[in-house]
């Protein structure tokens, strides 16, 4: 079962941005403009993490997390355009559990989504991603062959972490970008492709197959390579 996120943002482009990321990592988002909206939505749904801008209108972010607390520990990731040493002392005094400032990388977003949730839930976190002979160690970020320890790259894990989670499903290139390299990656999408063709060699098993004009898929199909 997905965790779920509510995003408390006012900025409705930023606010699209991290609902539509968060979604690609297969999390439950809900989100809310301001407040009010979002401490009504909180007591609904009961999420398993807010992440909750400092800046909103009428009632500002620790005003909400006030609120909050007085009746949940869930955990928090404030967002905020301020840098402040102050700033952010006052919301771990009020009980956020990370910062992160404005602007800010997708990709170290969802590794900050990632390491709370973890801390917050370690019980209910699978550490280990198996397919066929292939092992993914979440927590020692290591990957095994035959019980072999094969030695990628953080780049190559997280693509293959991405094809075993979708495991029979196609991950276009697109998608693989979005959730390795992040959403604000502006370079040439082909890097796809050359860190695909080191992982099918490093592994050395048939099952990563190029999906024409799309993306690739993990599966046991005999299909022939595409360059």
């Amino acid at each position: 079962m997905s965790h779920k996120i509510l995003v408390i943002e006012d900025d409705t482009d930023i606010q699209e941005l991290i609902r539509e990321f968060l979604i690609v990592q297969h999390y439950d988002v809900d989100t809310a403009n301001d407040g009010d909206e979002g401490i009504r939505k909180f007591m609904e749904n009961r999420p398993d993490l807010l992440i909750l801008d400092i800046m909103l209108p009428q009632m500002d972010g620790y005003q909400v997390l006030r609120t909050i607390r007085k009746i949940s520990s869930v955990p928090v990731i404030m967002l905020t355009a301020l840098d402040e040493e102050a700033d952010q002392i006052k919301g771990f005094e009020l009980g956020v559990d990370d910062y992160i400032t404005k602007p800010f990388s997708f990709h170290i977003l969802n590794k900050r989504v990632e390491a709370v949730l973890r801390r917050a839930y370690p019980a209910e976190t699978n550490r280990k991603l198996t397919y066929h002979e292939i092992t993914v160690d979440l927590d020692g970020y290591s990957v095994y062959v035959n019980q072999q320890k094969k030695s990628l790259t953080n780049k190559e894990f997280d693509i293959l972490k991405t094809l075993v989670e979708n495991q029979g499903r196609v991950c276009s290139r697109d998608l693989l970008l979005n959730k390795v390299w992040g959403m604000d990656f502006y370079g040439d999408p082909r890097v796809v492709d050359t860190h695909i063709k080191n992982l099918r060699k490093k592994l050395g098993v048939p099952y990563i197959h190029t999906v024409k004009g799309v993306g690739y898929k993990l599966d046991t199909a005999k299909t022939r390579h595409h360059p």
